[in-house]
């Protein structure tokens, strides 16, 4: 029986080495020589593909965040209730920053090497923050938060602290654990109805 090999594109291949490279060592750092040797490929494939290593770079964050998204949704779609779904998400993170592989998060060391001002690479960092943002806030939405636009940034900022600082913690899990729990003291504060005692409805026994 003969077994026909698929090979990856030129655009495949350059994608997958600056998704290495670029994690890895940073995208200042790595030059476009050595994203065209890990990828096997001829310079001209690069710029016939991409046009600059502004437009690589943009196109490795935006594979990064259509995997990230399509891990998140995928891991909530098992998950029941809106609360439990925030929960999930952090729990998926917890699991994500304990890999020996994990760098931090990749939009915010992109956004961080970039250039000051408005550009394509900080644009798509801000994209992808935006969607985790708008994710929260929904969910926070359906969970009974009064003002789930709130609920949805706070939960952003403490995810965002967890991914950026676990890389600089002994304790990568416990950093992600804190974070989870913060998140639920957040959901829960903003969701659960304040009830008072009405002592004239209390119900004598007896």
């Amino acid at each position: 029986m003969v077994t026909t090999k698929v090979e990856l594109s030129a655009r495949d291949r350059l994608l997958a080495a600056a998704n290495e490279l670029f994690y890895e060592e940073g995208v200042h750092t790595v030059g476009i020589d050595r994203v065209i040797e890990r990828a096997g490929v001829a310079k001209a494939s690069l710029y016939s593909t991409f046009g600059s290593k502004e437009e690589l770079v943009r196109a490795y964050l935006e594979a990064r965040a259509a995997a990230r998204r399509e891990r998140i949704e995928r891991r909530i779609a098992k998950i029941e209730g809106a609360r439990g779904k925030i929960l999930g998400v952090f729990d998926l993170m917890g699991e994500l920053v304990a890999e020996p592989g994990f760098r931090g998060c990749a939009f915010v060391n992109a956004s961080a090497e970039g250039p000051k001002g408005p550009s394509t690479v900080r644009q798509t960092c801000s994209d992808s923050r935006g969607w985790l943002r708008r994710l929260f806030t929904e969910l926070s939405r359906e969970a009974g938060a009064k003002n789930p636009e709130l609920v949805g940034r706070r939960l952003a900022v403490v995810y965002d602290g967890a991914v950026v600082g676990a890389p600089l913690d002994p304790d990568r899990r416990l950093v992600a654990a804190e974070a989870r729990a913060m998140a639920e003291e957040i959901v829960d504060a903003h969701s659960r109805p304040t009830r008072k005692l009405d002592r004239g409805s209390t119900k004598r026994r007896g």
